[in-house]
């Protein structure tokens, strides 16, 4: 894709990544983009302005004001001057300031007063990605709508091998490009979609459930919204973090409370995703206390749950488009198409159970879509908001938009 005329800021930080900013730099500008450089001070131990300067053909900006001319250097203008931010390599020093507003050099107050979409590419050791405050700084930046450019696996440069590599310049650009190609082909629709697991209550303290994340769910909702839906999040508790105020979000915990929230907004929606794992059974009564461990064996009475989708399908108008979920561990194809006509799904997505780095928690996925006709998609084990565009892609192909 041409990025002629695009306006990118790129953020280069303290990590012997920076050595890829170069590249990079190249690559966006010959594929048609303006591109301006902020540097902390610390990556200047990696790569010279010199080099980043010649190669982006602009000065190189790390300082709030020139220290021969003493002109000031307006960060406000910096982040209202570009159509995307990019910070590539990002430290987990920068990372840190970024996650809480800590604003003691250009870098991080361009960041702080940018309009434009931000994307995050980190770069350092195994074990300090995989820390503890590392990873709640990276939920936080995301909950804040930053895009993350995630981590890729390999060789470090502390010798050990894992995930923590800088994503390689060739893919950072591929993402600038998606980036920049998506249309508002769903604007002025609106989506409901139903995420996560369902809990069923034991007794106050207990539940049934599954491995459900949420994460494809919330994947499909970003999609949905990038490409101009208004998103309906009908979520159970998941572990992915979410920004409520990106949605109109609706916390519920059992497949009951799904259900009511769910059926308030059907009549309303043009698209409706049943991405939830919701529980099938629950308990027939909840013990108002505590239940004691006495015996060596316990039953619990279970009564069938709401189908939700079979309900809401009942009341599907002209015109709607229903989209179902299949995650089954055999006869997969069979189960997965018959709910096409029971639930009166225009389409259905298909997860293995057992397909390794698909399905509960994984950021990857691979999906088989499935519409009256047959299989449309296979996708390949591929990341989930990849997978999310394929679902989209796929609806819009749909005989009700036809």
């Amino acid at each position: 894709m041409n990025l002629q005329g695009k306006r990118i800021l790129l953020g280069v930080t303290g990590s012997i990544a920076a050595y890829k900013s170069a590249l990079l730099t190249r690559l966006l500008i010959k594929s048609g983009a303006e591109v301006q450089i902020i540097m902390s001070t610390s990556a200047f131990d990696f790569i010279t302005p010199l080099t980043l300067a010649t190669l982006s053909k602009r000065p190189v900006f790390s300082a709030f004001a020139d220290q021969t001319t003493r002109e000031w250097t307006n960060h406000v203008e910096l982040g209202l001057w570009a159509d995307l931010f990019i910070v590539a390599p990002l430290s987990a020093n920068t990372l840190g300031k970024f996650a809480n507003g800590l604003c003691d050099n250009l870098l991080s107050a361009t960041y702080l007063s940018a309009r434009c979409p931000v994307m995050l590419a980190p770069a350092m050791d195994l074990d300090m990605y995989q820390h503890p405050s590392v990873r709640e700084n990276l939920r936080k930046v995301l909950s804040f709508g930053n895009i993350l450019l995630d981590a890729e696996s390999g060789e470090l440069a502390s010798g050990l091998s894992g995930q923590g590599r800088m994503m390689e310049p060739e893919h950072i650009l591929a993402q600038v490009e998606k980036f920049f190609r998506k249309k508002k082909d769903f604007q002025g629709k609106k989506v409901l979609i139903t995420m996560g697991p369902t809990q069923e209550a034991l007794d106050p303290v207990r539940f049934i459930s599954n491995h459900s994340s949420g994460k494809m769910g919330l994947a499909i909702a970003k999609s949905f919204k990038e490409r101009g839906a208004e998103v309906f999040l009908v979520s159970g508790p998941v572990s992915v973090s979410i920004n409520p105020g990106d949605f109109h979000f609706f916390m519920v915990r059992s497949a009951d409370e799904m259900y009511e929230a769910s059926k308030k907004l059907h009549s309303q929606m043009d698209i409706c995703v049943f991405a939830a794992a919701v529980a099938d059974y629950s308990p027939v009564e909840i013990a108002p206390e505590k239940i004691k461990k006495n015996d060596s064996e316990m039953s619990i009475l279970l009564k069938k749950n709401v189908d939700i989708a079979l309900e809401l399908g009942k009341s599907k108008k002209p015109g709607q488009l229903h989209v179902g979920f299949a995650l089954e561990t055999e006869s997969e194809e069979i189960h997965a198409k018959a709910k096409l006509d029971k639930k009166s799904f225009d389409l259905i997505v298909l997860n293995s159970a057992r397909e390794e780095g698909a399905g509960f928690q994984h950021d990857t996925n691979r999906v088989k879509i499935f519409d009256r006709d047959g299989m449309k998609i296979d996708s390949g084990l591929i990341p989930k908001s990849e997978v999310a565009d394929l679902i989209l892609d796929e609806i819009k192909k749909a005989p009700v938009w036809i």
